[in-house]
């Protein structure tokens, strides 16, 4: 199980705006916020720091068990700025059931959205 990640981001003030926007339909939301940098957690979930520093190529990919809640997280990060990297779908390249949505966030991070269970 990961405890918590963290997203070295350029701009803190835009990447909370996103972040706020996007993770909201995962059930995230702000935790803990300092000068520094912003923790969000869900109640089922790690926490994900974003903290003022110098980007780094990652991959994120947050877990749901609903593909609703996917396509909410795909369209609430679009509106947040996010730019497409894959809408939701299916991906049977993965496995039958992977259901999921990829956005690129301000700094350039690719942000996933995935749900494994049957439809």
């Amino acid at each position: 199980m990961i405890d918590h990640l963290s997203l070295g981001v350029s701009d803190l003030s835009k990447s909370k705006e996103f972040y706020s926007k996007a993770l909201a339909p995962l059930g995230y939301q702000v935790k803990i916020e300092m000068d520094h940098g912003i923790c969000y957690g869900a109640s089922d979930g790690g926490d994900l720091w974003i903290l003022k520093s110098e980007p780094t190529k990652i991959h994120v990919a947050f877990g749901t068990t609903k593909r609703e809640i996917v396509d909410a997280f795909y369209q609430a990060a679009i509106n947040a700025g996010g730019r497409d990297n894959g809408a939701p779908g299916l991906r049977p390249n993965y496995h039958e059931n992977y259901y999921a949505a990829f956005v690129i966030d301000p700094d350039g991070y690719n942000i996933e959205a995935v749900c494994h269970q049957e439809y």
